[in-house]
């Protein structure tokens, strides 16, 4: 959609509200409202203008003014604002009208920049798998009295016991995929989900209640490019969230918001084009992967400690990511093993959807970040010839859970903390600083943010601590 359609459906649609969108520097979408009346052709050239001094990541109140541009092939119906209302995503600007390096959109744009700077492809297609929770209650708290959580859930396995009005039909721990209805009780919101998605232009391609008890549910979009899919990425959980809450449910995407069960996790398929030409593809190649794609692979593993930093960014990933739950902690490559950190998509697989699917990640990420580093880290690889068979990385296609200890000594791990994964993309950054993609700001900034998120973990009083040390 360009400005002039956009300006048409204003008049068209009778709008009463245009919401303008940006994003913080951890992933948060932030809004201003304006009346529809006061939007033309001159809000799009010279902006909104906002207090960037408020928003996690950005300026200091000395030097708060900023601009956010917005770009009109964003545009979206809001189905959730009783008003009708035009969301749209923008870009951030310095008021003299130079770009922001810290914006992460504009982080993503300069990636796929570079992408073709460097005359390797045209586009990058990311396709993320977000999963998430529905819960019917969550209560927490953390101060100096008492810390808890306390989540809840009608169909979760520990409810089979609950007095008053019970069903049955509880979903088993590790038993959630993918029953059919009355046990997989969420199949109407999913398919409400599904359709406001379709409505604001996503192309769904599934959805099916996932492996966890207790609400765990998975909706599958169609790939787009690089900032198109981070775009599409916020827009989905936007949507998953109000549909939950219109039901009188919360969703969340955390990684690991319950204790011996499944976590959620956001597996990134991942692709280059030549125009309509895939890159990726060669028959007879090793799972009809090109030299290219074994390229990127390599990249990807061989910056996985530093990429993990901002693709499982919150405390909150290292507890999904351990062996034995489908977390993909082993620096490997190997097709369809979901063991793996980074799988071959092989059934039902053309040559235009040959691909790579790096399962490590969360949807704690900021999309844009996340998206950019790996599109990064896989140049690297492409650019250095980095051969993910020569260093170790696989291929491996034994399920690596069941392999002996002596079998294991070789294979690479994944970080076992966020702060290793941070030391390591201390260590490890160059990369993103390709072609100006990333700042060292920004990377100095992520991390700060980040070591301050373990200190305020550390430091506090956790219950299980209470259960192990009160009598001692």
């Amino acid at each position: 959609m360009d400005l002039k359609s956009v300006l048409s459906l204003v008049e068209v649609e009778n709008v009463e509200y245009v919401d303008f969108r940006i994003v913080d520097l951890l992933g948060r979408q932030h809004h201003v409202t304006i009346p529809a009346y006061a939007v033309d052709e001159d809000t799009f050239t010279n902006g909104v203008a906002f207090d960037g001094s408020s928003l996690i990541g950005y300026k200091g109140i000395e030097e708060s003014d900023m601009v956010a541009l917005p770009d009109p092939s964003s545009a979206f119906l809001d189905p959730f604002v009783e008003a009708k209302t035009l969301n749209i995503v923008c870009n951030i600007y310095n008021p003299d009208g130079t770009p922001y390096a810290r914006d992460p959109r504009g982080i993503a744009l300069k990636a796929e920049a570079y992408l073709e700077q460097l005359g390797i492809a045209t586009s990058a297609y990311f396709g993320p798998e977000s999963e998430f929770f529905l819960f019917d209650h969550v209560r927490y708290a953390s101060g100096p009295t008492g810390s808890f959580f306390h989540i809840d859930s009608e169909e979760a396995y520990w409810n089979t016991g609950k007095e008053g009005k019970n069903l049955g039909y509880k979903v088993a721990n590790k038993g959630g995929y993918f029953p059919v209805q009355p046990t997989d009780s969420q199949a109407d919101i999913r398919n409400e989900m599904c359709s406001l998605l379709t409505q604001a232009g996503l192309k769904v391609e599934r959805h099916h209640h996932e492996v966890a008890t207790a609400g765990q549910g998975e909706i599958n979009f169609r790939f787009d490019t690089l900032t198109r899919t981070a775009d599409n990425l916020l827009l989905f959980k936007y949507i998953v969230r109000n549909v939950a809450a219109k039901h009188g449910k919360t969703a969340t995407f955390m990684p690991k918001p319950i204790v011996g069960d499944n976590g959620s996790g956001m597996h990134v398929h991942q692709s280059l084009f030549q125009g309509d030409t895939p890159l990726f593809y060669e028959k007879g190649g090793y799972a009809n992967l090109s030299e290219m794609a074994l390229h990127y692979i390599g990249g990807i593993l061989y910056h996985a400690p530093a990429l993990i930093a901002l693709t499982n960014p919150s405390t909150n990933s290292f507890k999904r990511l351990v062996p034995g739950y489908e977390a993909p902690v082993n620096l490997v490559f190997s097709k369809g093993n979901r063991s793996a950190a980074v799988r071959i998509p092989v059934a039902a697989v053309t040559p235009k959807a040959s691909r790579i699917e790096f399962r490590t990640p969360d949807s704690t990420a900021n999309p844009y970040l996340a998206f950019a580093a790996m599109l990064m880290a896989g140049l690297d690889g492409i650019k250095r010839k980095l051969d993910p068979r020569e260093l170790g990385y696989g291929p491996l296609d034994k399920n690596i859970y069941d392999l002996s200890p002596a079998e294991k000594t070789d294979i690479k791990s994944a970080p076992g903390s966020l702060s290793e994964a941070l030391t390591a993309l201390e260590n490890d950054s160059d990369f993103l600083l390709e072609g100006d993609v990333f700042i060292r700001e920004v990377i100095d900034a992520w991390i700060e943010r980040k070591r301050s998120e373990i200190q305020q973990v550390e430091r506090t009083v956790n219950p299980k601590e209470y259960e192990l040390y009160y009598d001692l």
